[in-house]
């Protein structure tokens, strides 16, 4: 084995040691009482997190930590593309797809004025708005250079990106039996509120499968709105920068920051399926490994989240991005009552 591969080891074998202990978990609770109040995908990301806050990781362990939260479940999300069914795609209407649009924007612009209004700075403020309404840490990464942010904004973003978007993951289904949502619905809202497209998964496979098909699609479409964007900002960063050149121009983004392999790979395995080439005997097992590999990257997930950020970043930051979340909740929620979804 190559040194990287090694390095990744005992991180990676940490996570699936997580992943293990909460599938047992979750098959206690079947033993117990019927039926898992708290699925494993749940069960991964809170004992990660209870390992994590009183222990930090060393090198030792974050390059598995890391490979287990980010890799593993890019390549679940791919394989996820398996089991969507176009008719799936086509059902969510024109209408909806027009709200995918909406939400992004009024959510950017809201979540930029709840910034504002409490003094933050102004590249943080799009920091925030950004990852709150398109994609998390991917939209953070994407914006950053663009509006030439400083590494203190960066981390302070993707550090909330990071702990509010396990709470999101966690508390989401409860709306379920609060709003009286169907899976279709709760589908939608997922897709809408949800920091990043893996975190989807997480949020919408213990709900059902057809939660999660609409759920990422939903999702999908949101993060084709991080190009537009980007776009936009670029042709207003030379008032963001603080470079004294004024003629300095912002750095070119590559494809790849725009358009991430996983969800090409999953488009692109949703159209497989959709042509009939993939054996429908074939999809459930396909099915069963990514949920494996989305349970142990929870558990990745979980180790790699330091509750205490949120402390040291500040009040006025946690009222914002929290405040921001909630607007963009409601306005989901509303395109989703407008929409007619069923």
């Amino acid at each position: 084995m190559t040194p990287l591969r090694l390095a990744v080891l005992p991180g990676l074998a940490l996570c699936i040691g997580v992943a293990l202990l909460s599938m047992a978990l979750e098959r206690a609770e079947v033993a117990l009482v019927g039926e898992p109040y708290l699925e494993a995908l749940v069960l991964a990301i809170l004992i990660g997190v209870l390992i994590r806050t009183p222990w930090s990781p060393g090198p030792r362990w974050l390059p598995g930590i890391d490979f287990s939260a980010k890799v593993l479940l890019e390549i679940a999300v791919v394989m996820l593309g398996a089991a969507l069914s176009v008719h799936t795609v086509l059902a969510l209407g024109p209408f909806l797809l027009v709200g995918i649009v909406v939400v992004v924007i009024f959510a950017i612009a809201s979540s930029y004025a709840i910034c504002r209004a409490l003094k933050l700075r102004q590249k943080m403020a799009i920091l925030i708005a950004c990852g709150n309404s398109i994609c998390g840490n991917s939209a953070i990464a994407a914006v950053a250079p663009i509006i030439g942010a400083d590494s203190d904004d960066v981390a302070s973003s993707i550090a909330f990106t990071a702990v509010l978007g396990v709470v999101v993951v966690l508390l989401l289904p409860l709306l379920v039996p609060l709003l009286q949502l169907s899976l279709t619905q709760y589908g939608v809202l997922a897709g809408l509120t949800v920091y990043a497209v893996p975190q989807v998964l997480a949020a919408t496979l213990p709900i059902g499968a057809l939660s999660n098909q609409v759920g990422t699609v939903v999702k999908l479409v949101r993060v084709l709105m991080l190009g537009p964007v980007v776009f936009v900002l670029s042709l207003t960063a030379r008032h963001l920068h603080d470079g004294k050149d004024p003629s300095r121009k912002p750095p070119k983004l590559a494809l790849h920051q725009l358009l991430p392999w996983f969800i090409v790979g999953f488009l692109l395995i949703a159209t497989v399926r959709s042509l009939g080439l993939i054996p429908t005997t074939l999809i459930k097992p396909i099915a069963s490994v990514a949920s494996v590999l989305t349970t142990i990257s929870m558990a990745g997930l979980g180790l790699g989240v330091d509750v205490r950020v949120v402390a040291k970043a500040g009040l006025p930051v946690t009222i914002a991005v929290t405040l921001s979340l909630i607007v963009l909740a409601v306005i989901s929620y509303g395109v989703i009552l407008a929409a007619g979804v069923a």
